[in-house]
């Protein structure tokens, strides 16, 4: 028999006290014919059903005829009405789940289709704009000079300079704000900015939002837009705390506050952002946010530097850090109908390019590294406390999150705060090796008290010591060499060398290094943790144990590295790969300090013309490539091909020791650190596609024969043409090399080749210090660059002299290094370097008596 209709049984909200068609409570059974054509229940009776359906949605007939049986109310009830019952309800329980999932799509599409719409017709305002503007300058083109239209165009877009000295009234503050606002306004919805689609990222609903980098304005800018279920509220208290998202971000400070009309806020502030390498001084900023409400519920946080003299803290004197300036952004927070809010971000930086060597000065110009590195990171976080503050995710899930946000924010910053070695960190410089472009820092103010060693660390003067250098790349695609780095470990890590520190450490204070006096690890194991945002993957390294005695088997155990590896996938191009580790014990507590060690690559420039070449060579087994390398002998870097792109890769490893034993861990971490950088050249060696060579020429240290042989001709050149010997006789009898003697000159010697605007391509210890570079970066540094107008003139007018007679004299003069600052200097000597037969190979300069100002 077919089971009643749905309709039938639909009706339990209905009142009366009669069941089935006979009507009351005190009626006789029902006939068959009349079984579940109408059902009519009393509250009663829909109470004891709800209470039956919440512990079994599905009953079954013996659980349908026992509720009759237990339940006298159900007397005049048959079985199969309960049934229907059952199904109307579960029926309609679906319905309501699928509705309130449609409504919530249907919020995010909507507030997604806003953002899109907006976005469409800003563009095609740009475009009208565009349009207009062209037609203006065909026209101008006939009747008024280029340049007149040009400055008119550079006048609406310049940035009016205010001085906050005469602006200490809060009318004045206020005005400074208000105007502010308008132009972050004009940014994050107008036409102000010409916005383009960042590489690698589509805009639409799946991804992290609408995001955009400037094109054709001054300095580097990012913009986003997306819809975050947040109050307007909510999401400017979590943007404004910058350095709990901003990793690196070292410090913020709030110096002043005042009250503002539209029940805003005035704020000055004091930020600290870290460098990415150790080939460039950190940036700070001092600047004025301005916080409001708007009519709609919505608010606005925009910010930018002030250009007030003598306003707000001064660089340090230690050139840790150089002074930038922020543009006018922030973030506007609107309310959308659905529930949420739609944010707009706007980060617009002059990071001073200027102030850093030149091979750096693409990293410092690129508004994807912006986006990237704050505006993107920005997106994530608000995204991960919105999941944490929804009521769909539990305490425990909520709980786990912000421990593992913990954790990537301790690795990065630390790994930071090792790459940079702030001095009101504790660190000081121990020394600098220029020759191989080492540094060794040391920090005695670190708490290491819960690291989780076998002895009390807290009892024990337990310092830090941080070995660095960083490597100019060629033609290696970082995310390939990370990957590499990451999977096979044993091809980098030097275990000898650690053996060799072991030794003169005692057992307890070794343990907070993972080392031991016969350290062998055979096998790792990777168990992931988490993935976040930009291909970071946050994960667990258990590195396997070997001891050759049983005894070492108890007394050492397995080292387990937290461990995040970023910027690894292919398909996305990105300016920063990352491979960040530091050990943990067994407890693993939240609280535990992390000692991080690692490598960075930032990618500096790359043609995308010879980018898909590069990726189709690299489907090649890395791994297998260097095998074979190893047993063949070859090398890529015979080849003779141009270069397509350049990274500059950072090592910072950090070893804590006991102070008794500093020597000998830095006599380890030198060579430590040297057997890392040989491992990583032959590594690219063997990566490096086909065709193409990793160094883009040979690589020019003291050690090596290139620059032997140089020093020898710079000094037999100086001994034709000037009748003198440019190195002391004295120093000649104790036997000491050429070279040694040559690097170690009071005077600082360069030689620079021989084109139209010659470039440097040698330095002593002297020339190094005194254009404030290392050999890494010479090459990239032109003659012209250090001199001033006047400067240059003098030197274009001997050079003749220079190649008629072999040298001349300069007279004295002021110079600037690379870091901006001005060089006095007594005289020049220029003199040509021959080669042995004779040919002429570059020219050389000695600085007399030179000293900064």
């Amino acid at each position: 028999m077919a089971d009643p209709p749905a309709a039938h049984g639909d009706s339990s909200c209905s009142s009366g006290g009669g069941c089935g068609g006979g009507g009351g409570g005190g009626g006789s059974r029902k006939r068959p014919a009349e079984v579940g054509k109408y059902a009519r229940y009393t509250p009663e009776q829909i109470a004891v059903l709800e209470k039956l359906y919440a512990e079994c949605p599905k009953p079954s007939n013996a659980r349908r005829l026992a509720l009759i049986q237990d339940y006298p109310i159900f007397s005049n009830v048959d079985s199969r009405q309960i049934k229907v019952w059952f199904q109307n309800h579960r029926c309609r329980e679906k319905q309501k789940n699928e509705t309130t999932q449609l409504q919530t799509v249907n919020k995010r599409l909507t507030a997604n289709n806003k953002l899109l719409m907006e976005e469409n017709d800003r563009l095609q305002s740009q475009v009208s704009q565009l349009v207009y503007e062209n037609v203006c300058m065909r026209q101008q083109l006939h009747h008024e000079p280029v340049a007149a239209a040009l400055a008119s165009c550079e006048s609406r877009i310049a940035t009016p300079r205010h001085s906050l000295v005469s602006a200490n009234n809060s009318t004045g503050l206020l005005s400074i704000a208000e105007e502010a606002k308008g132009r972050f306004l004009t940014k994050a919805t107008g036409t102000a900015v010409d916005w383009i689609q960042i590489p690698g990222m589509k805009p639409g609903p799946v991804s992290v939002g609408i995001l955009g980098i400037s094109g054709g304005c001054s300095g580097v800018g990012a913009r986003a837009s997306c819809l975050v279920s947040l109050e307007p509220k909510q999401i400017a208290d979590i943007l404004k705390d910058r350095p709990s998202w901003l990793r690196d971000c070292r410090k913020q400070e709030v110096f002043a506050s005042f009250p503002a009309g539209n029940r805003g806020t005035i704020e000055l502030i004091y930020i600290q952002i870290c460098a990415p390498s150790t080939l460039a001084p950190a940036r700070d900023f001092w600047t004025l946010r301005y916080s409001t409400s708007l009519e709609d519920g919505g608010v606005v946080v925009c910010e930018r530097s002030t250009s007030g003299s003598g306003v707000g803290p001064n660089p340090p004197a230690t050139l840790e850090f150089v002074r930038a300036r922020m543009l006018p952004s922030g973030y506007l927070i609107r309310p959308c109908e659905g529930g949420g809010s739609i944010v707009r971000i706007v980060d617009h930086l002059d990071l001073e390019a200027r102030s850093v060597p030149e091979v750096l000065q693409p990293l410092y110009e690129s508004s994807q590294h912006v986006a990237e590195k704050m505006t993107v990171p920005a997106l994530h976080h608000l995204r991960e406390m919105a999941e944490g503050l929804s009521s769909e995710v539990t305490h425990a899930m909520a709980k786990q999150a912000a421990v593992l946000r913990s954790f990537r924010q301790q690795l990065s910053r630390d790994f930071n705060d090792a790459i940079n070695g702030f001095h009101d960190d504790g660190w000081s410089l121990l020394t600098s090796d220029a020759t191989e472009n080492v540094m060794i820092s040391i920090n005695s103010t670190k708490e290491l008290s819960s690291l989780g060693s076998s002895i009390d660390a807290s009892s024990l003067p337990i310092r830090v010591l941080c070995v660095k250098t960083s490597i100019l790349l060629h033609n290696i695609e970082p995310p390939l060499l990370i990957r590499f780095m990451r999977e096979r470990r044993s091809d980098w890590a030097d275990c000898s060398v650690d053996a060799y520190s072991a030794a003169s450490l005692k057992t307890g204070s070794f343990a907070l290094l993972g080392l031991s006096p016969t350290q062998f690890y055979g096998n790792q194991t990777i168990m992931p943790l988490g993935q976040t945002y930009q291909n970071e993957m946050l994960e667990i390294v258990q590195l396997e144990h070997r001891g050759v005695s049983q005894e070492e088997g108890v007394l050492f155990r397995n080292i387990r590295l937290l461990q995040i590896c970023s910027g690894v996938d292919d398909s996305v191009v990105e300016t920063c790969s990352e491979l960040v580790f530091a050990p943990v014990n067994d407890m693993f507590p939240d609280e535990a300090p992390l000692i991080s060690s690692g490598f960075r690559i930032l990618r500096l420039d790359l043609r995308t013309s010879d980018r898909q070449d590069m990726l189709a060579q690299q489907r090649l087994d890395p791994a297998s490539s260097l095998e074979e390398q190893a047993t063949s002998g070859q090398t890529a870097g015979s080849t003779t091909s141009s270069d397509t792109s350049r990274s500059l890769l950072t090592i910072a490893f950090q070893f804590p020791f006991e102070s008794h034993a500093q020597e000998n861990v830095l006599t380890m971490a030198q060579q430590y650190i040297r057997n890392v950088v040989s491992s990583v050249h032959r590594i690219a060696t063997a990566i490096v596609p086909p065709g193409l060579s990793p160094h883009a020429a040979p690589k020019l240290t003291p050690c090596s024969p290139e620059t032997l042989t140089l020093a020898y001709w710079i000094c037999h050149s100086y001994r034709v043409h000037l009748g003198a010997e440019l190195l002391s006789p004295n120093c000649l009898a104790g036997g000491d090399p050429i070279l040694k003697l040559l690097w170690h000159h009071p005077n600082a010697v360069v030689c620079c080749s021989l084109k139209l605007l010659p470039g440097f391509v040698f330095a002593n210890q002297a020339g190094l210090n005194m254009l404030e570079t290392s050999l890494l970066t010479l090459k990239g540094i032109t003659l012209h660059k250090i001199f001033d107008d006047s400067g240059w003139k003098a030197v274009c007018a001997v050079i003749p002299k220079i190649m008629e007679q072999g040298f001349a004299f300069l007279p004295g003069g002021i110079i600037v290094s690379t870091m901006g600052h001005h060089v006095a200097y007594e005289q020049v000597v220029a003199w040509q370097v021959l080669r042995q037969d004779g040919a002429l190979h570059c020219l050389a300069f000695a600085f007399i008596n030179w000293s900064f100002l």
